[in-house]
């Protein structure tokens, strides 16, 4: 009787074990409702039509604040743009227009700049504007 209760709590506590696993293994919600205004990387932007989640940064060679620079250098932003029905994954480059569907969709901003010496990616906000057809 005593080496059936043992093995039954044995069972019990690795069934539980196994639970807590598998709670912590699963993907957490994501809010996709999408955001006016800067978004950080993985949100979703609305921009009066489609929607752009900016997903990596491909390259940021701005001049870092509190820096004089020579040559300003260039922000990519990977971002997957989102229709009615379809998806596209595109490079944007800050300032430059590229067209997507109707129109044409800018990185117009992206705060903070760099910062000397660190890495500040997570932080980083991104502006983007779109420009329909009409």
């Amino acid at each position: 009787m005593k080496m059936k209760r043992l093995c039954l709590l044995r069972v019990a506590t690795i069934m539980l074990a196994g639970l807590l696993l598998a709670a912590c293994a699963a993907p957490r919600a994501v809010d996709s409702r999408p955001v006016e205004g800067p978004v950080g990387l993985g949100e979703i932007a609305a921009v009066d039509g489609p929607r752009v989640r900016p997903d990596r940064v491909v390259e940021d060679s701005r001049c870092p604040a509190a820096v004089q620079c020579i040559h300003a250098g260039r922000l990519i932003v990977r971002a997957t743009v989102l229709g009615g029905g379809w998806s596209r994954q595109i490079d944007l480059t800050l300032g430059v227009p590229v067209s997507v569907a109707d129109g044409t969709l800018t990185l117009v901003e992206a705060t903070p700049l760099p910062i000397v010496g660190t890495e500040a990616v997570s932080a980083a906000r991104f502006t983007f504007e779109f420009k329909g057809g009409r």
